[in-house]
């Protein structure tokens, strides 16, 4: 790979927002991408040179040429029907590429398979090829398609109802589908295709109503299963054990087929997922365009003040979202077909909005070629913006990763990726998604002002020429696993063999289900006890969607996730809706229902919340001298209590409104470390800077645990306080976001050196006095920033750092009290609280809550 480094930079002056390459004739309708369209109108490197051209100093810190790869065919297995290749050769798929063959070869003799491949490699007709030969061999067998999103699946239909394959009948069964044509898919369809949540609520609950279709099922197909991952990943792998045991009790046993971005380990994770032997197919053999990419780093605004030294200390950088958006605009105005992806709903209905207005001002109705696409939307709409996508009736999208997956988007020039989507494997998807024709694309890595981001930006060693990361769930999790244990039961009741199936911990569970009345133990298993069925969220996201409704009309507009509804619909909030702003006017979490008005206003809103953690056991520490570092379990408390109004033009905040919502609980996994107050003193650390260089320390290590993790900071959540009464020390805790725990805390803990080594030199490299988003200031901040103290931070990490060198983990359990808990002196690393009383203890507090 070559790569070319940009030297050092001095701050920018200020930008203005002008579009300053020709504008094209508009008037004439982009190309049908299904013609031979010719590339874009400028080379990569050469459309990379004049989007630079808006800025006075070089935006770009690294650019990495990823070149261009020949594929190696392979010939049509023998087996694969003269049907089949000759419905893929009029697709354009003359032969398969060799990766295909392979996994394909495996699936159909009968092997659970992997195929963990670059984007736009094929793995669709890796999956495709033995599962439509067997339905066009076998006219009673069926198949079951999985997609984590809906755009992925009603992409596969349209990619399998183009063979136009006879009797194969595929259909999707999801949300969206009318309920006067489920009866007809149930019955009829062969290749059905539909998600994990359609999976858990509709199709196993009513497996009596799919008996035929289950009976015949010969294979799974598990689309971009990488994904599951976390909390989600733990649920999905028990709705495929629960999917297994009902096809076993129709007698059938189907052959897994799984499909992944390139992943670290793909075979283990597969088999962690299904609870089976899986072969992985890795070996890329597909061709690949060039792709030009580059990391960009946002100006410097303009300093607040005409004072020197006061500019020094509050530097910040402009918005990685208004970045993204002027950077769409310049594509679109170039005719460059561009998706932008943003992390948020939110997000990117500003990105879309901003670009329409700046390409509006400059050529009225140009704005129009750009939309915003995120879940959320309803289905009509969401088909609509698809459509128009695919046939170059729009030549910018601004979307959350809702089109990551698979979707195929040929045409497509240019990726612009705001802010670093949580892993490499992500990055490399969202990438991916430019060039899939095998042309040259280029993808654009916008920095937020975020100390992970500053540090992937300033370091392309950590982005390129790495593998990507595992994928990390944990099925044993009490929390996921109890839960789908009772719906199992539901299903059908529960046997000793059944447990076997649900693997370690099912026991355990089913027993705290007895205890708990939910099930009843007979001789014959265990039976669920109540009428209704366990009310299971696979996705962790609180409950209940909360619809959003116009109140002057009626219209829907959307919905939010429970979880999210805390934050993006209290009453006061501004909620956009395909670039509309709306304003709150009552939030009914009962009904989940959100009332809105149309509004305009000049000010956008932030909520805060505050936080209280207690420690309910320990599960391993480290023992480092007058550090100590642990790994538990812990309950946190949190509740949004107020939201900040803030100007759209500056960021200047108008005014903090209080709230009234209810507090929310969680028991979770977490990681924290301890300090001595000698320690502390020792190393230069003033009593009083205590709580600002611990909160400081904080915000850093969250903002750079997606780096050793996969993750992204809005999984986590941390705590710290100059003294905790359950560890009575100066502590930092970071947890999980997710009841029970996804996995997160345990691999910072694993990989403590590394990650906090990582957090020292964000912040020792970033150039502000006292603090930037882009070292330890945190977006989320219950506090408001406030106490940071930067250097003091460094040394808090320098004494963390130099004393884990020198120290070896140990497990909780090797040295009890003869209360039942485990002590270590208070200026050595802390105290271990006791275990048999956490769980009753609620902590008040602390004195810098959840970052």
């Amino acid at each position: 790979m070559l790569r070319a480094t940009a030297p050092g930079r001095r701050p920018a002056r200020p930008h203005t927002p002008t579009l300053r390459f020709p504008i094209p004739n508009t008037s004439a309708r982009v190309q049908d991408v299904t013609d031979d369209r010719p590339g874009p109108r400028h080379a990569p490197g050469e459309l990379l040179r004049r989007l630079r051209l808006r800025h006075t100093t070089d935006p770009v810190t690294h650019v990495e040429r990823v070149p261009a790869r020949a594929g190696e065919p392979a010939p049509w297995p023998d087996w694969a029907p003269d049907d089949l290749r000759a419905a893929f050769a009029r697709r354009g798929v003359v032969t398969p590429w060799r990766h295909q063959t392979e996994a394909a070869e495996l699936a159909y003799a009968g092997q659970h398979v992997v195929v963990a491949t670059g984007t736009a490699s094929g793995k669709s007709l890796a999956y495709q090829l033995p599962a439509l030969s067997t339905l066009l061999d076998d006219p009673r067998a069926t198949v079951l398609y999985l997609a984590p999103t809906k755009a992925l699946a009603a992409d596969q239909l349209r990619a399998v109802a183009a063979l136009d394959l006879d009797g194969v009948r595929p259909a999707t069964y999801d949300g969206d589908t009318p309920r006067t044509e489920r009866e007809w898919i149930r019955r009829h369809a062969r290749f059905v295709l539909t998600n994990p949540d359609m999976l858990h609520h509709g199709i196993l609950p009513g497996h009596a109503h799919w008996s035929g279709f289950l009976r015949r099922l010969a294979y799974v197909v598990v689309d971009e299963c990488h994904t599951y991952r976390g909390v989600f990943g733990s649920h999905v792998a028990h709705v495929l054990r629960r999917l297994r045991r009902q096809c076993a009790r129709y007698g059938r046993t189907p052959v897994f087929l799984l499909a992944s971005a390139t992943s670290g380990d793909p075979a283990t994770a597969a088999g962690r997922l299904t609870g089976l032997p899986v072969t992985a197919v890795t070996e890329d053999t597909s061709p690949r365009g060039g792709v030009t990419f580059a990391l960009w780093e946002p100006p410097l605004l303009p300093p607040p003040s005409s004072d020197v030294e006061l500019a020094d200390l509050v530097s910040v950088r402009r918005s990685a979202l208004r970045e993204t958006a002027d950077l769409l605009a310049d594509s679109v105005v170039e005719g460059v077909r561009t998706l932008a992806f943003v992390r948020s709903r939110k997000g990117a209905e500003v990105v879309a909005a901003t670009a329409r207005r700046t390409l509006d001002e400059a050529v009225p109705g140009l704005g129009g070629r750009v939309a915003a696409y995120r879940a959320g939307y309803l289905r009509e709409e969401r088909r609509e913006l698809e459509r128009a996508l695919l046939h170059g009736d729009l030549l910018g999208l601004a979307s959350t990763n809702a089109l990551e997956l698979g979707v195929d988007l040929v045409g497509l020039d240019a990726v612009v990726i705001c802010g670093w989507p949580g892993t490499r494997a992500s990055l490399w998807q969202q990438a991916g998604r430019a060039g899939r024709s095998g042309d040259e694309a280029l993808a654009v890595l916008v920095a937020r002002d975020d100390p992970l981001d500053t540090y992937l930006v300033h370091h392309p060693e950590a982005l390129f020429g790495r593998p990507v990361e595992a994928t990390v769930l944990d099925p044993a999790n009490p929390y996921v696993l109890a839960p789908q244990l009772a719906c199992a039961a539901h299903e059908a009741p529960l046997t000793p063999a059944d447990l076997d199936l649900f693997g370690e911990g099912a026991k355990e569970a089913v027993d705290s289900l007895v205890e708990a009345g939910a099930l009843r133990q007979r001789p014959t298993g265990w039976y669920w006890r109540h009428r209704e069925r366990p009310e299971v969220d696979l996705r962790g996201e609180g409950g209940a969607p909360v619809c959003v409704v116009e109140e002057s009309t009626g219209r829907l507009l959307g919905t939010v996730d429970g979880g999210s509804a805390h934050f993006l619909l209290h009453t006061g909030a501004v909620y956009l809706h395909q670039g509309v702003s709306y304003v709150v006017d009552t939030l009914d979490l009962a009904d989940g229902c959100a009332l809105v008005h149309a509004e305009e206003p000049d000010w956008s809103t932030h909520a805060r919340d505050v936080t209280s953690l207690s420690v309910v056991s320990v599960r391993s520490y480290t023992d480092a001298g007058p550090v100590g570092l642990f790994l538990g379990e812990v309950d946190v408390t949190s509740q949004v209590v107020s939201y900040q109004r803030r100007r759209i033009a500056t960021g200047e905040v108008i005014d903090t409104r209080p709230l009234d919502l209810p507090a929310r609980e969680l028991r979770t996994v977490a990681v924290w470390f301890t300090l001595s107050p000698g320690s502390l003193a020792r190393a230069g650390v003033e009593a009083a800077d205590v709580p600002g260089a611990l909160h400081a320390a904080e915000h850093a290590a969250i903002g750079l645990l997606p780096l050793m993790a996969t993750c992204d900071r809005w999984d986590i959540g941390g705590l710290s306080t100059a003294l905790h009464p359950d560890t009575e020390a100066p502590t930092v805790f970071v947890y999980d976001g997710h009841p029970g725990g996804a996995g997160f805390a345990e691999r910072a803990y694993r990989t403590a050196t590394a990650w906090l080594r990582a957090t020292r030199d964000a912040i020792v490299e970033c150039g502000c006095e006292t603090g930037c988003p882009s070292c330890v200031q945190s977006p989320k901040c219950g506090n408001g920033n406030n106490p940071l103290a930067k250097p003091e931070a460094v040394k808090v990490l320098d004494v963390v750092l130099t004393n884990l060198a020198a120290a070896s983990p140990r497990a909780a359990a090797s040295e009890t009290t003869p209360h039942g808990g485990v002590t270590l002196d208070v200026e050595r690393g802390g105290v271990l609280p006791r275990q048999d009383d956490r769980a009753a203890r609620r902590s008040p507090t602390a004195h810098n809550p959840t970052d």
